[in-house]
């Protein structure tokens, strides 16, 4: 096995991470500093900052040149930072030393590092958007379609009250709108630009700095943060706990629809299911499994960017290299279950039977809540709710269905209070709402 299973030929289909997997290799990091080089090359060039032609040169080059992530290699080893070998191999393939002494000036690696990381985070980040859109369409759809379907709502793993199939699916979306509505928001206060120099002071950026980061996050699409944020890694924490709420809200559905294939409930079909090496009869909940262990994954992850988080004066090497490690596993975790996801929001099928077997099972106790609301207009509440769990204790005991025993000790209860259909409240309403939001993407 590979030592990553995003990186491992065997695993590539149980953990595809899409087209987000491309922005987080060597070649990519290397293509992604070399445009924040020529972007800063062609800002400092029309502020005057270096020569204009050089400028021109440089931000040329940045666009045509290719380094070979292996030939700067031992460099990062010796400086335990990619930037000053990258510099100097990119010098060397200008192969115009005129203009190539301006490469570089002024920026100190972590601003090349750090920008070229947001370029890639927004690129995930735009994936990511698309790929939810794509996830809410088909809830929606199938929640229009279900919102009076009657099922089981079940907490701590039992029985509780009727709900809809459409209600269970605005569950699984409605985080993930509400993520995709925090989008912009994202944006506007993570992804940053980053230029103040060695210690954060802008020093070697002359009069011009505050300007020239400006012009930077405008060439490059970025936000300026009006400061230095070298160990001030929020924005890289707000963007893991944006991913960390949607693999959560993934997570969700993924668990419950573990639940509700399990053999004894066999309530929803997944539309692909996996084979036992010896077990001819299963049909096993790959996708929904696979989502909750990159949800375990992420989880720990994520408690490693906290403490890559904690910098030491003004740049710790130890927590920028712990940043480096897990920032990716982070995003490719979300991406994985991503894929996913796409794919079981359009493949799941409820089995109607089923769910009104399972309304009909266990004795008809999931309408206990009805009944003693029911019995609360024959008498005062506290004894209402005396009398419902009696006489559930009574369908245990005896084996006797709950609405016989409610129906032979009190005559005058509506018939209503054990139809699933008049018991689910809300609950269409709810998948109705939900579906009108996602048909608004």
């Amino acid at each position: 096995m590979a030592a990553s299973v995003f990186d491992s030929p065997l695993f590539a289909q149980l953990f595809n991470t899409g087209d987000a997997g491309r922005l987080f290799s060597d070649t990519a990091a290397i293509r992604a500093m070399l445009l924040v080089e020529g972007a800063l090359a062609k800002v400092q060039g029309n502020l005057g900052v270096i020569p204009e032609l050089s400028a021109a040169a440089i931000h040329r080059a940045s666009m045509e040149i290719q380094i070979d992530p292996g030939a700067i290699a031992a460099a990062t080893g010796e400086n335990g930072v990619s930037v000053p070998g990258l510099v100097a191999a990119f010098r060397a393939e200008m192969n115009a030393p005129e203009h190539a002494q301006f490469v570089h000036w002024g920026p100190t690696s972590q601003d090349i590092i750090d920008t070229a990381l947001m370029l890639r985070l927004r690129q995930t980040l735009a994936l990511v958007e698309s790929d939810l859109r794509e996830i809410l369409r088909a809830l929606g759809q199938q929640a229009e379609q279900h919102a009076h379907l009657p099922m089981p709502a079940r907490t701590y793993g039992q029985q509780a009250t009727p709900t809809s199939w459409g209600t269970v699916l605005a569950q699984f979306g409605a985080p993930l709108l509400d993520a995709l509505d925090a989008l912009e928001d994202l944006r506007a206060s993570s992804l940053f630009v980053s230029l103040s120099g060695a210690a954060g002071t802008s020093s070697a950026l002359g009069s011009q700095a505050s300007e020239t980061r400006a012009e930077l996050a405008k060439a490059l699409g970025l936000s300026d943060p009006f400061r230095s944020w070298h160990t001030d890694r929020a924005p890289v924490l707000r963007i893991a706990d944006w991913q960390g709420q949607v693999i959560a809200a993934l997570a969700h559905m993924g668990q419950t629809l573990i639940g509700l294939t399990a053999s004894e409930a066999g309530e929803v079909a997944l539309g692909g299911s996996g084979a036992s090496s010896t077990m001819p009869q299963k049909q096993n909940p790959v996708r929904p499994s696979a989502i909750v262990a990159l949800s375990h994954q992420f989880t720990g992850l994520r408690s490693s960017l906290q403490i890559s988080a904690i910098h030491q004066h003004q740049r710790d090497g130890a927590a920028w290299f712990t940043e480096w490690m897990v920032v990716p596993q982070l995003s490719l975790c979300l991406a994985a279950a991503l894929q996913h996801a796409k794919a079981l929001s359009t493949g799941l099928a409820p089995h109607p039977i089923q769910m009104h077997a399972a309304l009909g099972g266990n004795l008809g106790l999931i309408h206990a809540e009805a009944l003693s609301f029911a019995l609360a207009d024959l008498m005062p509440r506290p004894e209402a709710q005396a009398a419902a769990k009696s006489l559930c204790l009574d369908a245990r005991d005896k084996r006797v269905p709950l609405k016989d025993l409610a129906l032979a000790a009190y005559p005058d209860l509506p018939a209503e209070v054990f139809d699933p259909a008049k018991g689910m409240g809300h609950a269409p309403a709810q998948a109705l709402s939900f579906a009108q939001r996602a048909k608004t993407l």
